[in-house]
């Protein structure tokens, strides 16, 4: 027995387990049953090596049949495989399936019937026989939605629309997947206009395929509005891939958005349903927590925790393991290497690589202020060399520290030099320590006074000891405003 034999036992559920006593007729219906399942067997052996014969018999299956019965079904089934796969005939592969999805009405069970519909459509559009025709592709599932809104099967229609715009998206057909969600957004609204709240977790499913199509048409206002929409979804008990994608694009929009902390929390609950779910794209998704956690600059090890600890060795992860630990010592040039040496892992992902020049952009920063801690004056040529980079991106780091406030001096652009103002960081601290110490004086005064038997038992720092005018104590606050030498 093969795998759609054992299949179809499966999915027959209606078995009558009660005795009856066989008259002529019933032997005569069991002989005839005999010679049918002889006549699939024999077609199903000629499948490899002639298979127009075998079609040709299995033909001859549903030709004889008077009744519509289940030999005739998993005949029709064989032919459809055959002219699909082996054949690639197209169009004839339709017709026979056509001919099947009538039999699905009341010949055979409605497990069974999904089952072949759905592995019908997995191989129609899984490419198996090569490329398939965009117009092919959408008659077969056309013919598909067209039986089973006759059926009145509702559920089995929503997920083969599922499956058919996941189909577009995987072709980027963004036309068709366009017209397609609107459809599958009108089978979640109610008769008050209102999504339904038991029909959640398909709404999630349309959100993951709309994100993803805005995600990769670049239609950023879009996607945001879907994933907000998404994160308002409550009655919902969604498979844990559906979340992984939801939240992977999240984290695409955040790190566009330059909100890299942000991104960082939901590649991490992304990576943490993909790795629930099983699926391989944990890996990618864990890439993308790295490079996420390295542009906020944190010093935690993204490798630290609990979820991720067990695939800090993984082969594909090596390299970004040794990025973070480069990152984190300011080893700048060990990371420019750990980034030419692993090009296949780190830099051929697009996205990872559109972001490499924020994140060596951010490693150099780092280095560059600890570079010119113990300094007065440095050449713009000796930094750059230290650097292994062009003057002028030099000159634009040193402009961006100095306007951020990070680095006290200026750019003498005549002697192509910084020139650091030791004088003013000194006088900075100075008065930053001044600030400090005049705070926790009046944190004392206020404490003193508010215990002294003079104030009363009062506290508070605005009370005065008894006799004095208040105008005799200033504010301690207004000590740090003189000079002190």
């Amino acid at each position: 027995m093969d795998e759609d034999d054992a299949e179809y036992m499966q999915g027959s559920d209606d078995e009558d387990y009660g005795f009856d006593y066989s008259d002529d007729d019933d032997d005569a219906n069991q002989a005839g049953s005999a010679d049918v399942e002889n006549m699939y067997y024999t077609a199903k052996s000629k499948k490899e090596d002639n298979p127009e014969q075998a079609v040709k018999e299995f033909r001859a299956i549903v030709d004889q049949e008077e009744e519509k019965g289940d030999w005739g079904f998993k005949a029709l089934k064989q032919m459809t495989k055959l002219l699909f796969l082996t054949l690639h005939r197209p169009t004839e592969a339709l017709q026979t399936y056509i001919e099947l999805l009538s039999y699905t009405k009341s010949a055979v069970t409605r497990n069974y019937s999904e089952k072949t519909i759905n592995g019908i459509l997995d191989y129609v559009g899984g490419g198996k026989s090569g490329p398939v025709d965009v117009n092919t592709l959408e008659r077969f599932y056309q013919a598909t939605k067209s039986a089973l809104q006759e059926a009145k099967n509702e559920r089995l229609s929503v997920k083969t629309n599922l499956k058919l715009a996941k189909l577009w998206l995987d072709r980027k057909e963004y036309g068709r997947l366009s017209k397609l969600i609107r459809d599958l957004h009108a089978s979640t609204v109610g008769a008050d206009g209102e999504d339904v709240a038991q029909k959640g977790t398909q709404l999630l499913e349309i959100y993951a395929l709309e994100i993803q199509m805005y995600n990769e048409t670049k239609n950023y206002k879009k996607l945001k509005e879907i994933y907000n929409a998404s994160n308002s979804v409550r009655s919902a008990i969604p498979h844990p891939r559906i979340m992984g994608v939801i939240k992977e694009c999240g984290g695409k929009m955040w790190m566009g958005e330059r909100q890299w902390r942000r991104a960082g929390e939901d590649f991490f609950e992304s990576f943490r349903n993909y790795d629930e779910a099983g699926s391989p794209q944990r890996i990618q998704v864990l890439k993308y927590l790295v490079l996420a956690n390295m542009l906020t600059g944190s010093e935690v090890n993204p490798f630290d925790s609990q979820e991720t600890k067990p695939y800090k060795n993984d082969p594909q992860i090596k390299a970004m393991t040794d990025l973070v630990d480069a990152y984190q010592r300011r080893e700048v040039h060990v990371a420019e290497k750990i980034l030419r040496d692993n090009r296949a892992t780190i830099m051929d992902d697009p996205f990872i690589r559109s972001y490499i020049g924020d994140l060596l952009r951010s490693l150099r920063t780092q280095y560059l202020i600890d570079l010119i801690r113990p300094y007065t004056r440095l050449e713009l040529t000796f930094l750059a060399k230290q650097l292994n980079v062009e003057r002028d991106e030099v000159e634009e780091l040193l402009i961006g520290l100095i306007l951020e406030g990070k680095v006290e001096g200026r750019i003498d652009q005549v002697a192509m030099r910084l020139e650091l103002d030791r004088k003013q960081v000194l006088e900075k601290k100075r008065y930053n320590a001044l600030e400090k110490w005049t705070v926790a004086l009046e944190s004392v005064h206020a404490a003193v006074v508010g215990k002294s038997p003079m104030s009363g038992g009062r506290s508070g720092g605005g009370d005065v000891p008894y006799g004095y005018p208040p105008e005799a104590f200033g504010s301690l606050r207004d000590f740090g405003r003189y000079d002190v030498y």
